[in-house]
């Protein structure tokens, strides 16, 4: 049996991979962030189809149902190692800190990079599904009502439900750097894909190519929408993934170390 690693051990792989990560070639980097914006996709449309299949009969329980079937997404992700925004929070700030350097261009380049392919992957991949007849009826009318539900919510939900996203996507990072084997790296990957979806609580890829989706199926939303929820959703996840998770694991650390010391 494998023995939990400390906190302060866990902050140390982080940091590490956040170096490798900060390290990437231009075109190791764009291909990976671009990855994993299509990959996620996958998740969506399961979502969509899961949704489709269970409301008329069931009604309530097809969002228990969406969510389950979209975390597949989240671990193909996770397993296939590709670059998504907000699990990019935790590991670059980690690696800053443990070298006592600012790397600010660094961490910049490594976010806006993603931040930006993730949605062209993602984008270019949803217009694939939106070809009339490659997803069912159901999941695109599905995705559609979605979609309008996501746009019609308050500014503060909004920011609320996004800090709450940022803050689990950057606590997966945290976690799967305490986990030893794939089968823990799945399990991690698939029970906060759930919780996102659940809630669900709001991720800016996400969000966004979830109201493009919106957009491709004719659904009550537009392109201001979409740039005004990605406005606030990155916001919000900023807040929560770096501002509260990531500094708290940073001051965690720091204390471990100090009583080392």
């Amino acid at each position: 049996m494998s023995v939990a690693p400390k906190p302060s051990e866990i902050f140390h792989r982080a940091a590490d991979e956040g170096d490798r990560r900060l390290g990437q070639s231009m075109l190791e980097l764009v291909s990976t962030s671009f990855i994993a914006g299509f990959t996620i996709v996958f998740g969506l449309v399961a979502l969509g189809i899961a949704h489709s299949l269970v409301k008329p009969q069931w009604g309530q329980v097809s969002q228990l149902a969406g969510a389950l079937a979209f975390a597949v997404g989240l671990v193909f992700l996770i397993v296939g190692r590709a670059e998504l925004f907000n699990e990019n929070f935790f590991d670059p700030v980690a690696t800053a800190f443990e070298q006592g350097e600012l790397k600010a261009g660094a961490i910049l380049r490594l976010w806006g990079l993603t931040f930006l392919l993730n949605l062209v992957g993602g984008g270019l991949f949803a217009l694939v599904f939106g070809v009339a007849g490659v997803l069912p009826k159901g999941a695109a009318s599905a995705l559609a009502t979605l979609a309008e539900e996501i746009a019609g919510r308050g500014v503060w939900t909004v920011l609320a439900s996004a800090f709450v996203g940022g803050a689990l996507v950057s606590l997966l990072s945290f976690m799967l750097k305490g986990v030893n084997s794939v089968v823990g790296r799945i399990l991690m990957a698939y029970l906060v894909g759930f919780l996102l979806a659940f809630g669900p609580f709001d991720h800016v890829i996400v969000t966004v190519l979830h109201v493009f989706f919106g957009i491709l199926f004719d659904a009550a939303v537009d392109f201001g929408d979409l740039f005004r929820i990605m406005g606030l959703v990155t916001a919000g996840n900023l807040v929560g993934g770096v501002g509260l998770v990531t500094f708290s694991h940073v001051a965690q650390a720091k204390g471990a170390s100090d009583d080392d010391g």
